[in-house]
C-alpha cells in the first residue's frame, strides 16, 4: 500500500466524480461556448460576491495573472518572503509582468498591516511604484497557517488608503475556510482578485479560478490567452469542480484532524526538533542537526511512504482526499517503530 504525503495534488477523481464529469453539456470555451464552464465561473463568482471568474489550467498562471491585472513593468508588489508567487512560480513576477518583489520577513508567511505600511516605497521617482499587495491563505511554507482575519481587515484599510491592490492566492483558501470557519463572502469583501485550487484538497485533476470585479478582470481573458491558458472542450473538467464543490469541502475537517494527529506523533519523536503549529493538512516539522534528512526520507519510502522535503531540514507532510483511515493508522504506527537516528 502507498502512502503518498508529498502534496495533495497527488489525489485522482473519485469514481463519482468521474462519473459526473462525463455527463457534462461542453462547448468551444474560446468562444465562450461551453456551458459547463460558464456555470462553474458563475457560481464561484457568486460565492465570493464577484462580478467575474475566469477558470484556468493552473493556479500559477491564475496567479500570474492577476499581478498583471494589477501591474505595469517596473512596479513592485509587497509578499511574504514564504510566498508562493515569489519561491515556486519559477520567477514568473518578473519574467511575465516584468515586477519586483518587496519580501516581508512575516511568521510563518503572515505579515502585519504595520509592515506593509512600512514597506510601501515613497513616491520619488528612484523608487519602484509599489502597487500591489500578494497575500497567501493558508501559507504552504508556512504549515497551513491561517491568516488572521482582522489582520486582513488592517491590510485592506492601507491598501485603499494608498491605491495599492490586494490579491489572495488562495490555492488551500477552502481549507483555511473551514479550519476558521470563515466565509466566501467575507474574502471577497477584502480582496480584488483571488485564485483559488479545485485540484488540491477539493481532489479535481486539474483548474483553478480566478475572482474579481468587472473592471479588474476586463482583460483577464486576454492575458490568459497570452499565457497560452485557453482551452476548448474544458466542461468536463469543469464539471469536475462542480462536483468537487458540492461534494469535497466539509470532508476538509478530515484531513485537518488526521494532520494534527501526525503532528502530535512526529512531536514525541526524538529525532523532531520542531514540529510547526497544525491548523490545516499541512505538517512542517524540522530534524535535529545530527540526523540526516535524505536517510529520514529514504527510510520512509523503504516502507512505501512517500514525503518531500522543504530545504534547511525541513520535512513536509501533506494529508488528502486519498489519504485513507488505513493509511493514517499504519502511517502512525510506523512512525514510532522505525528508527531514525540511525546512520
Amino acid at each position: 500500500m502507498k502512502i503518498d504525503l508529498r502534496s495533495d495534488t497527488v489525489t485522482k477523481p473519485t469514481k463519482a466524480m468521474l462519473d459526473y464529469m462525463i455527463q457534462a453539456n461542453v462547448g468551444d470555451d474560446v468562444f465562450r461556448e461551453d456551458e459547463t464552464v460558464n456555470l462553474l465561473e458563475e457560481r464561484i463568482a457568486n460565492m465570493f460576491g464577484k462580478d467575474k471568474a475566469l477558470f484556468f489550467p493552473s493556479g500559477t498562471m491564475a496567479n500570474q495573472t492577476a499581478v498583471k491585472l494589477h501591474t505595469k513593468p517596473g512596479d513592485q508588489i509587497i509578499s511574504d518572503k514564504y510566498a508562493h508567487i515569489y519561491n515556486y512560480e519559477s520567477g514568473g513576477v518578473a519574467f511575465n509582468s516584468g515586477v519586483s518583489c518587496k519580501l516581508l520577513n512575516g511568521n510563518r508567511g503572515m505579515f502585519t498591516a504595520k509592515q506593509v505600511d512600512e514597506a510601501i516605497n515613497p513616491s520619488d521617482y528612484w523608487y519602484a511604484p509599489t502597487s500591489m499587495v500578494a497575500i497567501e491563505n493558508t501559507t504552504n511554507k508556512g504549515g497551513g497557517a491561517c491568516w488572521d482575519y482582522d489582520e486582513l481587515l488592517k491590510i485592506k484599510d492601507i491598501c485603499l488608503n494608498n491605491n495599492l491592490g490586494i490579491h489572495l492566492d488562495g490555492a488551500r483558501l477552502w481549507n483555511a475556510l473551514v479550519a476558521k470557519k470563515e466565509t466566501t463572502q467575507q474574502y471577497g469583501e477584502i480582496f480584488d482578485t483571488i485564485s483559488v485550487c479545485l485540484s488540491k484538497g477539493l481532489g479535481c485533476p486539474v483548474g483553478s479560478v480566478l475572482v474579481g470585479n468587472e473592471t479588474i478582470m476586463q482583460n483577464a481573458l486576454r492575458l490568459r490567452k497570452v499565457f497560452g491558458g485557453n482551452m476548448r472542450q474544458v466542461g468536463y473538467l469543469a464539471a469536475a469542480g462542480i462536483y468537487a464543490i458540492e461534494n469535497n469541502m466539509d470532508r476538509l475537517a478530515e484531513d485537518h484532524k488526521k494532520a494534527k494527529d501526525i503532528g502530535g506523533v512526529l512531536s514525541k519523536l526524538s529525532c523532531i526538533k520542531k514540529v510547526e503549529p497544525v491548523e490545516t493538512n499541512i505538517v512542517i516539522f524540522e530534524l535535529n542537526d545530527d540526523v540526516n534528512e535524505n536517510e529520514f526520507v529514504q527510510k520512509l519510502a523503504n516502507k512505501n511512504i512517500h514525503i518531500i522535503s522543504m530545504g534547511g531540514h525541513k520535512l513536509r507532510v501533506v494529508t488528502h482526499l486519498d489519504y485513507t483511515n488505513n493509511m493514517h493508522e499504519k502511517f502512525l504506527r510506523l512512525l514510532n517503530k522505525i528508527d531514525f537516528t540511525k546512520h
